[in-house]
């Protein structure tokens, strides 16, 4: 059987979705495949079940890709402040939990629904466990096969996502597509990301798992300010998924355990004012106890303050304001928020999100080079380059 419609989307998330409501609104026939049983399933995780669905200081230089430049049309195009003005609209109440990240007050279902509501209104057709048996280029437009029912549309646009959180059913067909049409991919790879130790640090650290303390982690020029969180195979917690998406393996990641501290300055006061106390205590008043003996050990100091040299204090002191790690790995995509990498920006058009080569062919959403940090920028980046695409396919 073979059906007409104007625009084929690949991809029923939220890239997807926003792209065929906007479609939609022109009175384009839309049509929304997906393989997945479940609409829009990653906004649902999302947030404890909350999104964060976008944040209040989205800027461009909140994004990583080759084109550090790509994502400023769009943003403009349609900023944080049209997605909360939409949510407004429907009357779905949020709030600010930190860092201008925006979350639900009830559930991420709100937005799905809402979402789903929008398309019904404005004749979007969507398809779940519609699989893509088949794609080809037509003279002009494009034959989108399913198991049942061959497409033919005058657009095509691909928001099926990256590799991230195959559990609920990232697949990797959108740089398949593009690959098909000649276009360069920059290699994927996990994006907010937890990093795992060795046997050797994981062995020393081992009492640490569940401890949590705010830091600051650098990797390179990079540097976050947040929450780090000790695992039982390394480090995670908000500071350590933002720096995940700027380490390279083999490299080093330098870690401020007490930022807010001068530890070696506080080691010495404390050897002049309370010689006798031990050097573990000292520390664990401004780490928690289970950390200062663990850096203590690493530091081979022991005793009382006055026992030791300022020279071995300052060794502990730049320890702990310069612990320098090297992770031997992130934990893959199975636990990765994002995707990095992807559809090479040089192909597409900043303006409307065309490939420039292939009139009708869009690529939006995570399965391009463009990815946000921690807090509800992905998904603006999703809402954004939807909308754009939108309003030309």
């Amino acid at each position: 059987m073979v059906k007409n419609v104007d625009v084929v989307v690949i991809g029923a998330g939220a890239a997807g979705l926003m792209c065929a409501i906007e479609a939609g609104k022109r009175g384009r026939n839309v049509l929304v495949l997906d393989h997945a049983d479940k609409l829009a399933e990653k906004i649902r995780i999302s947030g404890g079940g909350r999104c964060n669905f976008t944040n209040l200081f989205t800027a461009p230089d909140a994004f990583l890709s080759a084109n550090l430049h790509f994502c400023i049309s769009a943003l403009i195009q349609y900023s944080q402040f049209d997605f909360i003005e939409l949510l407004e609209t429907h009357k779905i109440d949020y709030h600010e939990k930190k860092r201008g990240q925006l979350f639900c007050n009830d559930s991420a279902q709100n937005i799905i629904d809402m979402l789903k509501t929008m398309c019904d209104r404005h004749g979007v057709t969507i398809c779940m466990q519609r699989p893509i048996t088949s794609l080809d280029a037509l003279s002009p437009g494009f034959a989108v096969g399913t198991d049942d029912v061959l497409y033919h549309s005058e657009s095509l646009v691909v928001a099926s996502g990256g590799l991230s959180i195959p559990k609920i059913g990232a697949t990797g067909i959108g740089y398949e597509i593009a690959r098909k049409f000649g276009l360069n991919i920059l290699t994927p790879r996990p994006g907010l990301v937890p990093l795992i130790f060795d046997r050797d640090k994981l062995r020393r650290c081992k009492s640490l798992s569940g401890l949590s303390l705010d830091v600051t982690v650098a990797s390179g020029q990079t540097t976050f300010s947040e929450g780090l969180l000790f695992t039982h195979r390394g480090l995670s917690g908000p500071s350590i998924l933002q720096i995940s998406s700027y380490w390279q393996r083999g490299t080093k990641i330098s870690i401020n355990l007490a930022p807010n501290c001068d530890v070696r300055m506080h080691l010495l006061d404390g050897k002049k004012n309370k010689p006798r106390a031990a050097v573990v205590n000292c520390l664990a008043t401004v780490l928690p106890k289970r950390l200062a003996v663990e850096m203590c050990g690493l530091a081979g100091v022991t005793g009382n303050l006055a026992d030791l040299n300022n020279e071995k204090l300052g060794v502990l002191g730049g320890l702990v304001n310069d612990w320098q790690v090297t992770p031997v790995e992130t934990e893959g995509y199975r636990t990765a928020e994002v995707t990095l990498g992807g559809v090479d920006t040089d192909a597409l058009s900043s303006q409307t999100m065309e490939v420039k080569e292939v009139s009708g062919l869009y690529f939006i959403g995570e399965v391009v080079d463009v990815t946000g940090h921690l807090g509800g920028y992905n998904f603006q980046w999703a809402w954004s380059s939807g909308f754009v695409a939108g309003q030309h396919v």
